[in-house]
């Protein structure tokens, strides 16, 4: 019988086991499932893994490498599975662990670990890591002085803790005695080039440490199950889709643009969940890139070379570099060489640093002071352009070979004229309808809807933070799925900005939605926002809690997601009696039991 017959059949297995199964194998080559065929046969028959010695390799600790990701959206978990299938490939046996599944008692007999570890937003263990993370620093972690161990950290040096979480694992794994084979390695968001140094670096002292102790490829430990089913198409190799629809859906006098985005997957044979992101290349408006080789006195035809290609600036700057966003690193250095006296003032304070760049594309940076750079100086300042991720605001339940964004586009006005995002005017202005964009699925396994269908959830979703949800309550519908649905929306106002209106109605109308809040901060002599819809409700909130809820919040980063945590706490302290102590641990043991999952930016 095939795996993907399993679903059709009674079998022994339970749902969710024939789906670990299928999405488990869905990963391993022919050879590793006639392995795997094996050995769960000698299981079979003699009922323990201690009783199958002639199926299952021997592992002598000391010879194995295991490599621990905690990652947020997968780029962690991507850079820790292509290191742990360069180690297999070259002979030594290694296992990979997401951290939410790794046994903790293990870790006292480790020798060797590696840990690949994203930040998540301001200096945040990404959900996944958060029982890991705490083990590390509590009483009941061990010595672990015969270990060795290695950290990746990734992050995003514009905001105040960059690589936070890959420096807190270092520091926890030195204070008890483990000693680092390489040195922590820090990267900021187009990581793939010093990943891949570091990643040449960990294979030869890999070889180092176990020159005695190789195992050949074919005895070499896999983990199962890790991940989700998955596609050919990734970020380094892109799907080719075609824009099918560029919908504004925010009212003629809104301050906000946002787009509802639809895009054809037809005859890719790319699946995603709810709560997944699409990942999007986008190419940079080619007046924006004239204007700022214009700036440093730069002939677009120059010719440079990105990749082993050799190409003209211009071409360059269009699809591979970062032209729109600025960053601390690129202020600083344009400070340096400029000369510019307000940015060299502005390097001297990390926080204002941070600020301004945070608000300052690059062409307003480059104004500060007009300078002649060569081809070759502007591009070391610049970052590779990466992908952005958008959460999907469609389940394939409901639109088969399509996926849907909604995007809100980044413009406002400067002294020196309009600024439109790189991302968001891609798609909302530059890109036509039928016309080509380069995407992939980012599966996100930390935000995902509870596999329980009878489960109540709660969704709090200001603005585009909506997307996800109406992935959720599509694909709650197409189940006809029993738990109970609580939806938080808020924007500026309610004729102009109550993204997706009619069909939340209807959900409400036809029972979906067991509740639908909405706070309008522009309507009313006072601004109301979602935070402020939880506190009239917090009886009730947590009551939902307390019978087993599940709560999601997605959007902003800075002040909204801050905010409602802050009220999760009142409430939990109001409602449930807790002191502020007990209320954080409530709310922590909620993202452990994944019951409280954030996507936030």
């Amino acid at each position: 019988m095939l795996l993907k017959e399993l679903s059709g059949f009674a079998t022994p297995l339970s749902d969710n086991q024939a789906n670990q199964l299928k999405q488990a194998a869905a990963e391993l080559s022919p050879q590793q499932l006639a392995w795997v065929s094996g050995y769960f046969y000698g299981i079979s028959q003699n009922h323990s893994l201690a009783s199958v010695p002639d199926t299952a390799p021997a592992v002598a600790t000391a010879s194995q490498l295991s490599i621990i990701f905690a990652s947020q959206t997968g780029n962690a978990k991507g850079v820790a599975k292509q290191l742990h299938a360069k180690v297999v490939e070259e002979g030594y046996q290694a296992k990979l662990y997401d951290a939410a599944d790794y046994k903790l008692k293990n870790l006292k007999n480790e020798t060797h670990i590696v840990i690949v570890a994203s930040t998540n937003g301001e200096g945040e263990v990404p959900d996944n890591a958060i029982e890991f993370y705490d083990y590390l620093s509590s009483k009941k972690a061990p010595k672990l002085d015969k270990l060795q161990y290695a950290v990746v950290g990734l992050g995003d040096s514009s905001y105040e803790f960059f690589c936070q979480t890959g420096k807190d694992f270092d520091t926890a794994l030195n204070k008890l005695g483990a000693t680092a084979f390489l040195d922590r390695i820090d990267c900021d968001v187009d990581y793939e080039s010093p990943v891949a140094a570091w990643q040449s670096q960990a294979l030869s002292k890999v070889a180092e440490l176990f020159k005695d102790n190789s195992a050949g490829a074919e005895s070499a430990v896999v983990q199962l199950p890790l991940a989700a089913s998955q596609s050919q198409y990734t970020k380094q190799n892109p799907y080719t889709a075609t824009l099918l629809t560029n919908q504004k859906i925010t009212g003629r006098d809104s301050t906000k643009d946002v787009r509802h985005i639809e895009i054809d997957l037809e005859k890719s044979g790319i699946t995603y969940q709810p709560g997944d992101a699409l990942g999007v290349w986008y190419k940079n408006d080619l007046q924006l890139v004239d204007s700022i080789l214009a700036l440093v006195s730069i002939d677009k035809d120059e010719q440079v070379e990105v990749g082993g290609e050799a190409l003209s600036i211009k071409q360059a700057l269009v699809e591979h570099f970062e032209v729109t966003a600025s960053n601390p690193q690129f202020v600083s250095q344009y400070a340096e060489t400029s000369g510019s006296k307000r940015l060299l003032k502005l390097t001297e304070d990390k926080s204002k640093l941070r600020e301004y760049a945070a608000r300052t594309q690059v062409m307003d940076v480059l104004a500060e002071k007009r300078t002649k750079l060569s081809a070759t100086e502007l591009l070391a300042m610049l970052r590779r352009l990466t992908p952005r991720l958008y959460s999907i605001s469609s389940s394939q339940a409901e639109v088969d070979e399509e996926v849907h964004l909604t995007v809100g586009v980044v413009e406002y006005e400067t002294n020196k004229g309009q600024r439109v995002g790189g991302a968001s005017g891609f798609l909302s202005h530059a890109l036509e309808e039928g016309e080509d964009v380069k995407v992939f699925i980012e599966h996100n396994n930390n935000f995902k809807l509870p596999t329980d269908d009878n489960t109540p959830v709660i969704m709090i979703g200001p603005g585009t933070g909506i997307a996800p949800f109406r992935s959720f309550l599509q694909e709650r519908d197409a189940r006809e799925a029993e738990g109970k649905n609580w939806l938080f929306f808020g924007d500026r106002t309610f004729t102009q900005d109550f993204l997706y209106q009619l069909e939340f109605q209807r959900y409400l109308k036809d029972g979906l939605l067991s509740r639908l809040d909405v706070a309008f901060s522009r309507d009313g002599a006072n601004k109301v926002y979602v935070q402020d819809k939880l506190k009239q409700n917090a009886q009730q909130v947590w009551q939902w809690l307390q019978d087993g809820a599940y709560l999601y919040i997605c959007g902003d980063a800075e002040r909204m997601a801050k905010d409602v945590q802050s009220t999760l706490l009142e409430i939990a302290q109001q409602e449930g009696g807790l002191n502020p102590e007990s209320a954080e641990e409530w709310l922590k043991d909620l993202r452990k039991q994944k019951r409280y999952q954030r996507d936030v930016y």
